[in-house]
């Protein structure tokens, strides 16, 4: 796919992640309007029930503080995911959230954890390090200002907070760079000239130009040939 077909808006790319943080909130409010309490249906590690929250746990929040820190940069990397990797996003975002969930449930203390936090540190790692390892300079670009936006993000995938579940901050962020390395060849590349890729044949410019100097070369007299003088 070039890459005037691959970086193209369409509804869809900023339709997804609105909708989805907007089910974010929609589950929260359900949650406080009729006094439930859905945090056991967070990922609970090494428990075969703890597994249910490899899918619900994303919809989860502990309160508004939590949630309200989740919306933004959810919104703003997946909808970068969509834009800029259109080809793959479904692939990562279901793989990858899949993936850093059963990381958080084999890795983390025995907790409940829930919350968007892990497909962020996904999200904020794939873009990172797919645009680092293609060398696009459009994703370069983008991975910089990933950085630049979230780079303190990185912190949080150490035990810095005990009431921060880290193990699904770096379970995600080790996902998405796995991700990264698997689709590295899938989607947008690196830009390449015509000369510089493997199967780039002479065209008839070039045979005209080598023929001509070609012609030149004949038509120079060598020195022999003006001894008579």
């Amino acid at each position: 796919m070039d890459a005037q077909n691959q970086f193209k808006f369409s509804p869809w790319t900023l339709a997804v992640p609105l909708y989805f943080v907007l089910a974010l909130w929609v589950v929260y409010w359900f949650e406080v309007r009729n006094g439930y309490n859905f945090n056991t249906y967070g990922i609970l590690p090494r428990h075969l029930v703890g597994l249910r929250g490899i899918v619900f746990s994303p919809f989860i929040h502990g309160d508004i503080k939590h949630l309200y820190h989740n919306s933004a940069p959810l919104f703003v990397l997946l909808f970068s995911l969509l834009y800029f990797y259109r080809s793959i996003a479904w692939k990562v975002f279901i793989y990858g959230t899949l993936c850093t969930g059963l990381m958080t449930w084999l890795i983390a203390r025995k907790s409940y954890h829930i919350g968007a936090s892990g497909i962020i540190y996904l999200l904020f790692s794939f873009i990172f390090f797919s645009g680092i390892i293609r060398k696009n300079y459009r994703l370069v670009a983008v991975s910089l200002m990933v950085i630049f936006l979230y780079g303190s993000m990185v912190w949080y995938v150490l035990p810095v907070k005990e009431s921060v579940s880290w193990e699904g901050h770096l379970s995600g962020f080790i996902s998405g760079l796995v991700m990264a390395f698997i689709y590295r060849d899938t989607g947008p590349q690196k830009f390449q000239y015509e000369w510089e890729k493997e199967d780039y044949e002479t065209d008839e410019f070039d045979t005209l130009v080598e023929e001509r100097n070609g012609l030149d070369t004949d038509l120079n007299p060598k020195q022999d040939d003006w001894s008579g003088f």
